[in-house]
């Protein structure tokens, strides 16, 4: 697959590391399903005092990723990490809402082009939808949202540490410092099930339905196993749910 040279942001917006009071929720791959993502919150019942994390793939398939882009927006306590599908949306989107010319589709090339193909490809669709049909001002507020998107997150909740990350841990060695974790290896590359990572972390992730996971006794419900918990659970496919795991009571919520 082709990558591309690592946005401007990803150095200024690696991760954090803090210990976090009250409540911290984690979700992952909403995928536009707006609905199902009100629905989680009331059932969750977040406070402003909580933290909630979003581990990317917040946009395209489902009808209405802006939407939930923008509900996020508005939320103080929403920590967001990045997915493949807002990285491939951030590469495709800032050129996209230029007036396309003659002389601008020339300036194109190949690897914007391959670019827009791979999104498209990937259910990119109700995205470009709805971000065409905001004016400018509320555009660049979006594509500004998205550039906060953290790579990944470190963090202390219930007294254990956890590595919140949206795919998994590409070429994984035990003395990889996580910095040397390109983004591509953060956001498209899936995890070892099979295999723990760390001793004293476990690594919460989304990017592979739950359904996918080889001999999961439980497909469609979060997966916790060898120091991994893997919560998406395919909210944007027939069948499929939209999870939330509460870090420290350990406690799955469903849509």
């Amino acid at each position: 697959m082709f990558v591309p040279s690592l946005p401007a942001w990803y150095n200024k917006h690696r991760y954090i590391k803090e210990v976090l009071p009250i409540a911290t929720f984690v979700i992952a791959d909403i995928h536009g399903e707006y609905d199902k993502f009100m629905e989680m919150l009331k059932k969750i019942r977040l406070s402003d005092q909580d933290t909630l994390y979003i581990l990317g793939d917040v946009v395209d398939r489902g009808p209405h990723p802006v939407r939930v882009l923008r509900k996020l927006m508005e939320m103080p306590n929403v920590v967001p990490i990045v997915g493949n599908h807002e990285l491939m949306a951030m590469q495709c989107l800032s050129f996209l809402r230029e007036e396309i010319t003659e002389h601008s589709a020339a300036g194109f090339g190949r690897d914007k082009l391959r670019l827009l193909a791979g999104w498209i490809q990937n259910g990119a669709d109700p995205t470009m939808k709805e971000f065409r049909a905001l004016d400018r001002e509320m555009q660049s507020e979006v594509l500004d949202f998205l550039d906060e998107f953290l790579a990944y997150a470190e963090i202390t909740a219930g007294g254990r540490k956890y590595l919140l990350v949206h795919a998994g841990l590409g070429n994984f060695r035990p003395e990889k410092r996580m910095e040397d974790y390109s983004l591509d290896e953060l956001v498209w590359e899936r995890p070892d099930y099979a295999l723990r990572y760390f001793e004293d972390m476990e690594v919460v992730s989304g990017h592979t339905p739950t359904q996918l996971i080889e001999d999961n006794p439980r497909p469609g419900y979060i997966f916790r196993e060898n120091g991994h918990v893997a919560i998406d659970c395919g909210a944007c496919f027939r069948g499929g749910r939209l999870a939330c795991i509460c870090l420290e009571t350990g406690e799955e919520f469903y849509v």
